[in-house]
């Protein structure tokens, strides 16, 4: 199914039978009355994230960027001349589009909460982003490409969402981004597609919108055995077809537990491509610890990094200052989603302290559309677009490299964002 088939769906029901897990999102009930916290001087914020489940890695890093975030709202944040006191409510998301939904409503109906956010693919973010829409609750979302996220959710360009806005980077900005990183000597131009059967992978492989035309263009030949199920077992016909067609690169969307199956049959086959450059489960250093010395070489988009110029509005730490402290505090490298994380506590501080009347979902949601904040991850503005209720940000490309005796994840193409340094070249496989 294309997205363009997904828009004309008549409900929000049929897509999500679609969905990575087959889910159905649990039935929202509008919530009566404005939100009553920020009377009493304080504002609750909701924020749902995978901590458990196949995309636990999106989360891996919350306590960390909570307890700073916590520290910098302990005084509290300035609305109208007052300090407001800011509560943050951590739901699990459990990797599971209905769990997500589940837990938002508790979290618009239960908790209360003034404003909601969420991250990690459109699994979570788009059944919280539903909820709040049917509720008119002020929701926040990052870290899902717009694609998958706006007509995932059959958004109209012509008239967007009313309370829920993203910000991240879209398909073209990963598609340009892949291409710059191919453009190596010696490399074929035969791609093999993996595609899984859930948002990401049919706004991935969608004929329209996802990655046929734009490879097509640039004079890329693609291999698309179709979507697979999530948690396969065999990607025998996959690595078959892909070794029939002289693939030298292998590009897709995949949960880690997929590709961790897929690379392990391809060893195994005798399937050796030149570049393997795959979305979502080669952006956290577990996945690649886990791989071993195959994990080496790998490569992924890269959304946030040690090395992006950019700088917290809340705390003005720089983002090597941001990925150092995480390491230091958990002995752990830093990861991805460490960045966008801070950075919707960012945007949310700033919405906070523009608010005319906190007690009023619509001045919140007034104050969120006319957001432009310089951020950890870059600018924040959705007055810039590409359509109603979404910016974007930058993104690069890089490489799992073993440097210093470390395998650390190296930026090797920058041609979508030059304000990004680059740490080195592509090493073929």
């Amino acid at each position: 199914m294309t997205i363009k088939e997904l828009q004309n769906s008549a409900t929000r029901r049929t897509f999500l039978k679609h969905t990575a897990l087959g889910a159905i999102a649990a039935p929202a009930v509008i919530r009566s009355g404005g939100a009553l916290a920020a009377t009493k001087n304080v504002v609750k914020i909701g924020f749902v994230n995978p901590m458990t489940g196949p995309l636990a890695g999106f989360g891996e890093a919350n306590d960390y960027v909570l307890s700073g975030i916590r520290k910098v709202f302990a005084g509290g944040v300035k609305n109208n001349g007052k300090d407001v006191k800011v509560e943050i409510i951590l739901k699990d998301s459990q990797s599971n589009p209905n769990r997500a939904a589940e837990v938002a409503a508790e979290l618009i109906l239960k908790d209360e909460v003034d404003i909601i956010c969420a991250s990690a693919a459109p699994d979570t973010v788009n059944p919280v982003a539903d909820q709040a829409e049917v509720n008119g609750t002020p929701c926040i979302t990052t870290n899902c490409p717009w694609q998958p996220y706006f007509f995932g959710r059959n958004g109209d360009p012509a008239k967007g969402f009313q309370s829920t806005y993203h910000f991240f980077w879209g398909l073209e900005d990963v598609i340009g981004s892949f291409l710059a990183l191919w453009d190596q000597p010696g490399i074929g131009k035969s791609v093999g597609g993996l595609f899984p059967n859930d948002a990401d992978g049919n706004a991935w492989g969608d004929k329209e919108r996802g990655f046929p035309k734009p490879l097509a263009a640039a004079g890329y030949k693609l291999t698309d055995p179709g979507r697979y199920q999530l948690m396969s077992d065999d990607f025998s016909a996959q690595i078959n077809a892909f070794k029939k067609e002289g693939v030298d690169i292998v590009t897709g969307n995949m949960i880690p537990p997929d590709f961790a199956t897929f690379w392990a049959q391809a060893g195994q086959q005798g399937f050796r491509p030149k570049i393997v450059t795959i979305g979502k489960a080669l952006l956290f250093p577990s996945v690649i610890q886990s791989l071993g010395e195959r994990g080496i070489g790998l490569s992924s988009e890269i959304w946030w990094s040690p090395n992006h110029p950019f700088s917290s509005s809340l705390t003005g730490e720089t983002s090597k200052a941001l990925a150092d402290g995480y390491t230091a505090a958990t002995k752990r490298p830093w990861t991805q989603p460490i960045g966008f994380n801070h950075a919707l506590f960012e945007v949310i501080a700033d919405v906070i302290k523009r608010t005319a009347d906190l007690s009023d979902p619509k001045s919140i949601i007034d104050a969120t559309r006319k957001t432009s904040l310089k951020t950890i991850v870059g600018p924040v503005d959705w007055s810039k677009g590409p359509v109603k209720n979404v910016t974007k940000t930058p993104l690069v490309a890089g490489q799992w490299q073993k440097r210093g005796g470390n395998v650390e994840l190296v930026i090797t193409a920058n041609k979508t964002a030059p304000e990004i340094p680059l740490g080195g070249n592509l090493i073929l496989l």
